[in-house]
């Protein structure tokens, strides 16, 4: 029995996940050889979503992705679980549907078990192989010869843990690659180049393995007595004017649907795309690299269940997340979803001194959170929604940097850093694109590019001081493929022409970047063909229903086909139009020895910041809350 919905958008439930595996097991596309990768919801169109009222009927549809015995890149199902039917479509060889925990763990034990990766481990001293880790990475990109067209694989890296608690990255396995036809099931080469030494240092980073703990810092307590400001109607949020509904999609991690302030619609959809990790090393452990792993392993599909106190901290709302495990039984992440309020410093002061009243008020803000951790890595992908009209999207980089055994030999020491005097880590970029799909104020938008320039020198300005602010608008899909320019302080304008404000001049918001690069590779480089969002930091295109993949819809073994570059090839005209913008932000990490065990947070996001959406500041009516205030 399916419980009672209420909204489209609410997330997949637990019984609608059961049901849809029960279609599909039904149906003829069925065999022994199944496994699934995800299930999502399918969305109904924007159309109907705009148009939906409390009480409307609706029906509801899950995409069900997987692969079977067939050989090509595997089944994306769509039932409809209100009439239990479904349409399957085959993906072509040229790609394959998102890594399960079936090919993981199908990878290790091919490559434990065979013979030419045991020799390789005996020459370095191993014969247990309890005591060897093995790391799966996806093949594509840079694929080995072996491994033939169409054909879905894995490479294996490996690491050495002396007792089962131990930090297994403390000891990598130089020189070993072990490559995995998941398709034949088979290990199609054992790749060696050379022995180095495996570090003797094993720097594990519980607490426990501490020699000594620092004192603990006196508690810090969040408690708001009067309740929470928000409030949670199923997966629809309220706050200070905000409403927005939020979901978890196993690509993508946290989503925000129709996002709105004061009645008045800002982003229809937004949401992670897809990301790359390109790595900058000659070193053949780490020289192939550039995994996308928000689709080829699952962004949201890998969200950590959250932790009171650790992960979140305060007066915390949480939201689950049901998913579908490889062999069809219903997966439940936990506290997947984090929902809290944060004071954020000032918000607006003014000390006056010439008679005029002396004001100031408190900034708060609405945290919508997610955590993935991905192999090595965790990233922390956060939502903020402030009482200005501000939104931020931050992602937060921690967990273990990628490593190799030193060989000074071997190791260029501009492109492999020591980070101890075991080890050393490879340079490597971590790129984000985020899709936008805008609804400003309604109706169609329009991109314009702003920068400062410096005014002529002429009688006007004399003393070359003079500047002003220009903005360009973009029409087309080539004219919106721009990049960062902290030099001109360029941002980017999202304008409503219908809708004007006070002033007479039309709403709009602005994309404030943060500073954050673009790919380095070169441009006919694997990841720059199979991660083309990386090119640019922005770019816009009209709304088309199933654009939604900035790296093309199924990243494993493919080459790059139906990402941005193809999406805009057509330049088609966005000069007002149903707008999306996407926009690629990250870092390029130099590893440093702070970064070793376990890397402090990293940061990197942008601001959606009103321009004239407002007739002033829409805080100015907030009413004094500093304690001398409310003494008076």
């Amino acid at each position: 029995m399916i419980s009672k919905l209420e909204h489209p958008l609410e997330m997949l439930s637990t019984e609608e996940i059961s049901l849809a595996y029960e279609i599909y097991k039904t149906s003829e596309g069925y065999d022994e050889a199944t496994h699934f990768s995800q299930i999502s919801l399918v969305e109904p169109s924007k159309e109907f979503l705009k148009d939906f009222k409390p009480g409307d009927p609706f029906e509801r549809e899950a995409k069900l992705i997987g692969r079977d015995s067939a050989f090509d890149g595997g089944f994306v199902a769509t039932i409809n679980l209100s009439n239990k039917t479904l349409n399957v479509e085959r993906v072509s060889d040229s790609a394959q549907v998102q890594y399960t925990v079936q090919d993981i763990f199908t990878a290790m034990t091919l490559l434990k078990e065979h013979p030419d990766y045991q020799a390789a481990m005996k020459k370095r001293g191993i014969t247990d192989m309890e005591k060897v880790q093995i790391d799966p990475w996806p093949a594509g990109g840079i694929v080995h010869e072996k491994i033939k067209q169409g054909h879905r694989a894995l490479k294996g890296i490996s690491f050495f843990k002396e007792e089962a608690g131990d930090n297994p990255y403390a000891k990598p396995i130089n020189g070993v690659i072990g490559h995995v036809d998941l398709t034949l099931g088979e290990v199609v080469c054992v790749e060696d180049h050379g022995v180095d030494p495996i570090p003797d240092a094993k720097s594990n980073y519980d607490a426990a393995s501490q020699k000594i703990l620092r004192d603990e810092p006196k508690e810090i307590k969040i408690a708001q007595p009067d309740g929470v400001g928000f409030s949670v109607d199923r997966n629809k949020i309220s706050w200070e004017g905000w409403d927005v509904r939020v979901s978890l999609t196993p690509d993508e991690g946290v989503v925000l649907h129709e996002l709105s302030l004061n009645d008045r619609p800002i982003l229809f959809r937004a949401a992670m795309s897809d990301m790359v990790v390109p790595y900058g090393s000659a070193d053949p452990m780490h020289s192939w690299k550039a995994v996308h792993d928000g689709t080829e392993y699952g962004f949201g599909r890998l969200s950590n269940s959250l932790t009171l106190g650790c992960d979140c901290l305060g007066e915390i709302h949480y939201f689950n997340a049901s998913g579908i495990s490889f062999d069809g039984s219903v997966e439940v992440i936990e506290n997947a979803i984090c929902l809290h309020e944060e004071d954020y410093g000032i918000q607006w002061k003014h000390n006056d001194g010439m008679g005029a009243p002396n004001e100031v008020r408190r900034s708060r803000r609405l945290v919508i959170s997610s955590i993935s951790t991905i192999g090595n890595y965790d990233y922390g992908l956060f939502w903020y929604l402030y009482l200005d009209g501000t939104i931020e999207a931050e992602v937060k980089l921690t967990g273990i940097v990628g490593i190799s055994a030193y060989n000074e030999e071997k190791h260029n020491p501009n492109q492999d850093l020591r980070i101890s005097k075991e080890l050393v880590s490879p340079v490597h970029q971590h790129l984000f694109c985020m899709r936008l799909d805008w609804n400003l104020d309604g109706g169609n938008n329009q991109l314009f590019e702003s920068e400062i320039e410096l005014m002529p020198d002429d009688d006007n300005n004399s003393y070359g001081m003079q500047f002003q602010s220009v903005s360009t608008h973009l029409k087309t899909e080539h004219e919106a493929k721009r990049d960062i320019s902290p030099a001109t302080s360029r941002v980017w304008k999202v304008v409503n022409p219908q809708k004007k404000n006070g002033m007479g001049l039309p709403v709009a918001y602005k994309l404030l970047p943060g500073n954050t690069p673009k790919m380095l590779a070169r441009d006919d480089s694997p990841p720059a063909k199979r991660a083309s969002f990386g090119k640019h930091n922005l770019w816009g295109t009209p709304f088309n229903d199933g654009e939604y993949a900035a790296g093309g819809a199924n990243s494993v073994m493919h080459s790059g086909e139906g990402g941005l570059e193809d999406i805009t090839s057509g330049d088609r005209d966005i000069s007002n139009c149903d707008l999306v913008t996407w926009y690629t932000f990250g870092v390029t990490h130099v590893p440093r020895p702070e970064d070793w065990p376990v890397m402090p947070v990293e940061y990197c996001g942008f601001h959606l910041i009103p321009v004239g959406f407002f007739d002033e500041n829409p805080t100015i009516n907030l009413p004094p809350n500093c304690s001398s205030d409310k003494n008076k």
